[in-house]
């Protein structure tokens, strides 16, 4: 990400709560990801768990693109 997107990010997080609530739930679906990982074989369970997580992820992902879309629309 560029640093003026960083900017953007962190200004977000301190004063959009629904931008902070989707950031720290992709942070925290991130390590749950990075522990599936470190697995050398996932049983089918696992692996299913690990799907969801990724829609979830990328679906929060998306949505604060969009917040970010929007918030950078109104300042520019």
């Amino acid at each position: 990400m560029e640093e003026m997107d960083m900017q953007l990010v962190e200004r977000l997080v301190g004063e959009n709560p629904k931008f902070r609530m989707l950031f720290e739930e992709h942070q925290l679906l991130e390590k749950e990801l990075i522990e599936f990982e470190k697995k050398r074989y996932l049983t089918a369970e696992e692996e299913m768990e690990r799907k969801k997580i990724q829609k979830i992820k990328l679906a929060g992902k998306d949505e604060m693109a969009r917040i970010l879309r929007d918030f950078s629309a109104t300042v520019n």
